[in-house]
């Protein structure tokens, strides 16, 4: 018997952590194509206020290029405390809110800016936000997963990436920086928006 074909995703991101991350979570379901597994070589813009439209302008800058089904994410830190900060700019928190900065700033000095910003405050309560964005024949859908926790005084782990050493999820004693994947898959804002994406596909493919 032939074996079946699965189907192809292009999924619009260089970040290896979350390429890693959602061929964990699809599994064996699909086939995940990276930018550079296509032949793609451009680091996409970002340029817009809600993560939102920063995953559709992602997934379409690579659709129009390929015309192949395809999805992007974008994701954000959401501190209860700081008015939603870093939110939008969770990548580029370091770089004194230049909006139109697209390269991100390092993983150490984000958290300390973050520390900084968080000193004297005892509310702590934040949350992880990841919308996708696919694109499939041509028509958009959106999916969106959201994991709260509260931001740790001091760095914990050795796994994640980001802001993972310093965030813990509730009804975690854990950073997401302690956890392998398949605990963080357990809590990850994430692993829940691609559940939704796959349950998506699963009806229409």
């Amino acid at each position: 018997m032939k074996p079946e074909t699965l189907h192809t995703l292009i999924f619009a991101s260089n970040n290896q952590h979350k390429v890693l991350e959602v061929r964990s979570a699809l599994g064996e379901k699909f086939k995940i194509v990276t930018l550079p597994e296509a032949g793609i070589n451009i680091d996409i813009a970002e340029p817009f206020d809600t993560i939102e439209e920063n995953a559709v302008e992602k997934a379409s800058v690579i659709y129009d290029l390929t015309n192949t089904d395809c999805f992007a994410d974008d994701t954000a830190l959401e501190v209860d405390a700081l008015n939603g900060e870093p939110g939008v700019r969770s990548a580029r928190y370091a770089d004194a809110g230049n909006a139109n900065l697209q390269t991100n700033s390092s993983g150490e000095n984000n958290i300390a800016k973050l520390f900084k910003a968080l000193e004297g405050i005892e509310n702590r309560e934040a949350a992880f936000r990841t919308v996708i964005c696919l694109i499939l024949n041509g028509e958009k859908h959106m999916f969106e997963g959201i994991c709260k926790g509260i931001i740790i005084a001091e760095k914990r782990g050795q796994y994640g990436f980001g802001y993972d050493p310093v965030f813990m999820p509730l009804k975690s004693n854990k950073t997401l920086a302690e956890m392998d994947m398949d605990e963080k898959n357990q809590f990850s804002h994430r692993k829940k928006a691609v559940d939704k994406l796959v349950v998506f596909l699963q009806k229409e493919i």
